[in-house]
């Protein structure tokens, strides 16, 4: 067992849109901007409570860490329930059930009024500002979005940690193939070096978010993210222009997403330990290469 080598992330107490642009946008690198909701009335307003009584009796998704099995699809929910229960075991105490990707103008509008699109340089997509919840102690597997999107990640009530790894990371993470993932075994907090050696060689970034903070996610970046407490964020999105993005979000939609789901259909669980199994072998044989020559 070890511990994954991060430093801890650039943080700044404000930033213009010429700073944003220059130091972060440009060259893809990763801030936090501390308290950067203020101006919202959402810093305010917006606690599990508020969220509750705005849309309780919807009936929402719920996922876990748990993987998928047999033909399933990839993505499947643990369980559904209504929002204000869901809420209710938020504040009640841990649980790993968390509910991702909930789409504010769709199911809340509301909540629109509580906050802006800043004018940081950022070409905002202003249809898909998206919510993540998640109880205390619940963790989100290290992935990378799908969407190759910049983000913006607004967080409220309580605190979360993240560990971020820029995409040329992906070799050291077991990235499972025709996924956006690693695999679910891998325990980012405690690493099992000796069957996932090349974890070793990861350098990441230490991230803590404490409400009303906004952390900028570059296109492509690989996050881990912990719950310290039961909280809730929201992102906003920002999609790439340059076309070799373009052509590997199609890609990624298009191809990857259905070519996975078309195996597991076909194949089930047998596909699914094939290709991690085939995965480890080949980086594990890769990062011995490497130390044996250096």
């Amino acid at each position: 067992m070890g511990t994954i080598k991060t430093t801890p992330i650039k943080r700044v107490p404000s930033i213009t849109k010429e700073e944003f642009v220059k130091n972060h946008y440009k060259p893809q690198r990763p801030v936090l901007i501390e308290g950067f909701a203020k101006e919202w009335p959402a810093y305010e307003k917006w606690n599990l409570e508020y969220i509750q009584q705005l849309g309780g009796d919807q009936i929402v998704p719920l996922y876990n860490n748990k993987p998928t099995k047999g033909h399933k699809k990839s993505v499947v929910p643990a369980k559904k329930m209504k929002l204000y229960d869901y809420i209710e075991l938020l504040k009640a105490g841990p649980t790993d059930l968390r509910m991702f990707f909930y789409n504010v103008l769709q199911k809340m509008p509301e909540l629109t009024k509580d906050f802006d699109y800043p004018d940081i340089g950022l070409p905002f997509f202003k249809k898909l500002p998206v919510m993540f919840f998640g109880g205390k102690g619940s963790k989100v597997l290290a992935h990378y979005d799908m969407d190759l999107a910049d983000l913006l990640h607004v967080h409220f009530h309580g605190t979360k940690k993240a560990m971020l790894f820029e995409p040329k990371q992906a070799k050291n993470l077991y990235r499972v193939p025709f996924t956006v993932h690693n695999i679910e075994a891998i325990d980012m907090d405690n690493p099992d070096f000796t069957t996932y050696p090349a974890l070793q060689q990861a350098e990441g970034i230490s991230v803590e978010m404490k409400h009303g903070d906004a952390l900028y996610m570059p296109s492509g970046y690989w996050h881990y993210i912990t719950y310290e407490d039961a909280g809730f964020s929201i992102t906003l999105r920002a999609f790439p222009r340059k076309p070799k993005k373009l052509g590997k979000l199609l890609s990624n939609l298009l191809f990857m997403r259905n070519f996975e789901n078309i195996m597991r259909y076909v194949a089930g669980s047998k596909w699914v330990d094939y290709k991690e199994s085939s995965m480890i072998k080949r980086v594990n044989k890769k990062f011995k290469k490497q130390n044996d020559n250096a």
